[in-house]
């Protein structure tokens, strides 16, 4: 009872915060599976329940989200995911979130000093990125702070940003559970408990939307910053 209700309480806490920064429920989520499950059954059962929590911001913010980008990001995720799903099946830890965490400090950096520009960011970068980001989401279970800096030198803040990474997200994580089933890299573990905690993860994204509809785009944007520089050195940390 006790484990369950900490999964529940980090659920809540992770699916909260992703409603509102659009990322960063895995830094929560993931290390609590982690000390329960181990680390390999921990990232597919957070894979389950992150669908939940993504499909419910898709639907909280449908009529923000910008199909191009998802089609271009799709383009190059799905593919890749079964890819980042085999290499998972098959790799021992390795330094990927070293290399994750450097590159999202440096990512803040860069776009503040150089001020890029959404005009000449376009739509189909998004395809690269989106195939960079299956394979490491797949690998390390939590990629979401990568996605992050691309957004929002796009142009994309609060529902935009939150939908259109959300549906993006789902589709990524969808080709993944597919590809740990059939690479039996799942177990009845991690459809259960990822299941089960859909309704907390939903309830989270509740939540969230209505913190998210008071902030503004500034105070929004500062928030994303602060979190990609924070999650970068947590990766270079761990």
């Amino acid at each position: 009872m006790d484990v369950a209700f900490l999964i529940a309480s980090a659920a809540l806490a992770a699916s909260t915060l992703a409603a509102v920064a659009g990322t960063g429920g895995g830094v929560i989520l993931l290390p609590v599976l982690v000390s329960v499950f181990g680390a390999r059954e921990a990232v597919s059962i957070y894979t389950a329940a992150q669908l939940c929590g993504n499909l419910s911001r898709v639907v909280l913010n449908r009529q923000a989200i910008q199909p191009v980008v998802v089609f271009w990001f799709c383009c190059g995720a799905i593919p890749c995911s079964f890819l980042g799903a085999w290499l998972f099946a098959r790799l021992p830890d390795s330094k990927l979130t070293a290399i994750l965490g450097a590159f999202l400090i440096a990512s803040v950096a860069w776009r503040h000093l150089f001020k890029y520009s959404a005009t000449g960011f376009q739509t189909p970068w998004f395809m690269p990125i989106g195939a960079a980001f299956s394979v490491v989401s797949a690998l390390v279970g939590s990629a979401g702070p990568f996605l992050a800096p691309f957004y929002l030198s796009y142009g994309l803040v609060k529902g935009a940003f939150i939908g259109t990474e959300a549906l993006g997200t789902s589709m990524v994580h969808i080709s993944k559970l597919l590809a740990y089933q059939g690479l039996n890299a799942t177990t009845t573990n991690t459809w259960l408990v990822g299941l089960l905690t859909g309704p907390v993860m939903i309830l989270g994204s509740l939540i969230g939307k209505r913190w998210l509809a008071e902030m503004s785009v500034s105070m929004f944007t500062c928030l994303i910053d602060a979190m990609i520089a924070g999650f970068g050195l947590w990766f270079l940390i761990q």
